[in-house]
């Protein structure tokens, strides 16, 4: 008899925890008899309220996703939850961790956009509503200083998918928020740290020719097939790029090139490679999770062609001359986040240093030469 009371006592204490919380990720724990797992981060409570350690990885259990009749059994922590949230070690070493499937890298990339593009819209409204006449709009619009201060629009395409990581981890601090996207100089001393800014740099001239070449090639291309006085109007026709440098001054010039610097190749490249491609990579693999990343990328910097098409052959003609080298920066600026195994520092500076080059030379074509 006393045997018996002395093995009911002790499973009473094993089944009775010692907290009111998750030890672990501070979840509330129901008060249900014979709880085993936390309902949100899936620890063995028994184990640690038995052992006082966290349990072996081998003995923990994986599930599947639960069924409506399984769902009792779910809620009250006899299953582990469907995604286990990323510790700080597992931020070490990201590689081999899957994450954000297709439907979520490629919806987030496009909310985001579209988040951007609707405050966008929504400011030029206010400026049409309060302006006086359609030529002062284009005339505040056409301003290199209202350029760049809309430029800060920008920032949305880093706050969405910064907001967005947190779900995955189990802390999410801005700090591990950074790391998961890859904007970090963890474990980055001084002469690591001026190795990716000159490997960025270098990168950034890399880029300035590649474009240069290949748009070179679809000119001489373009004009085979199509004649030489068709390509050359397309080409002669100034853009908005073109009046904005004809009308900038040395200090918009160098505000403009900060903003591409800090802003502008910050923002993009945690959104395309941080994110995008990140997700992509693991559930394409690396060649097609690059490949469809450089499409994304190359179709959203192309969407004004799109909406005001002159003629279905000035359509393709335009289309064709930027894309391919938009298509050709993504894909450089792609392999080299990879090599530089997901790290956003080198690939952010070639991406803004890249987009100042080509300002300072076209302002330079535009005003010296």
């Amino acid at each position: 008899m006393r045997m018996n009371e002395k093995k009911n006592l002790d499973e009473l204490s094993r089944s009775r925890l010692k907290w009111a919380y998750c030890p672990i990720c501070g979840t509330k724990i129901p008060q249900v008899e014979h709880i085993q797992y936390c309902i949100k981060c899936g620890v063995d409570l028994q184990y640690i309220n038995t052992h006082m350690r966290m349990p072996p990885r081998k003995d923990t259990i994986s599930l599947v996703t639960p069924t409506p009749s399984s769902y009792q059994s779910y809620k009250y922590g006899l299953y582990k939850p469907l995604r286990e949230k990323l510790t700080e070690e597992d931020l070490s070493n990201l590689i081999d961790k899957k994450l954000w499937s297709i439907p979520q890298s490629v919806g987030m990339t496009a909310a985001a956009f579209f988040l951007m593009n609707l405050i966008a819209f929504l400011g030029l409204f206010i400026f049409m509503f309060f302006s006086l006449s359609l030529d002062e709009l284009n005339n505040i619009i056409a301003n290199p200083y209202f350029i760049i201060f809309s430029s800060f629009i920008e920032l949305i395409l880093f706050i969405v998918p910064f907001l967005y990581v947190g779900k995955y981890l189990q802390r999410p601090n801005i700090n591990n928020r950074l790391i998961l996207l890859g904007f970090t100089t963890k474990d980055f001393n001084k002469t690591q740290l001026i190795k990716e800014i000159l490997i960025g740099l270098g990168f950034a001239v890399i880029g300035v020719l590649l474009v240069l070449f290949v748009s070179f090639a679809m000119e001489m291309l373009l004009t085979v097939i199509f004649g030489y006085e068709i390509i050359s109007g397309i080409i002669g026709t100034p853009g908005e790029v073109d009046i904005l440098i004809a009308s900038s001054d040395i200090i918009s010039i160098i505000l403009l090139v900060i903003i591409m610097i800090v802003i502008i190749g910050t923002s993009e490249e945690v959104l395309f490679r941080g994110f995008l491609q990140k997700g992509l990579v693991r559930s394409l693999g690396k060649t097609w999770g690059l490949l469809v990343t450089a499409l994304i990328f190359s179709s959203v910097h192309l969407i004004a062609i799109f909406l005001y098409p002159e003629s279905v052959t000035t359509f393709v003609i335009s289309l064709l001359l930027n894309f391919f080298p938009f298509f050709a920066i993504s894909l450089l600026l792609g392999l080299l986040y990879y090599w530089r195994k997901e790290n956003l520092i080198a690939v952010m500076i070639t991406h803004g240093v890249y987009n100042a080059i080509t300002i300072i030379l076209a302002f330079l074509v535009f005003n010296i030469f």
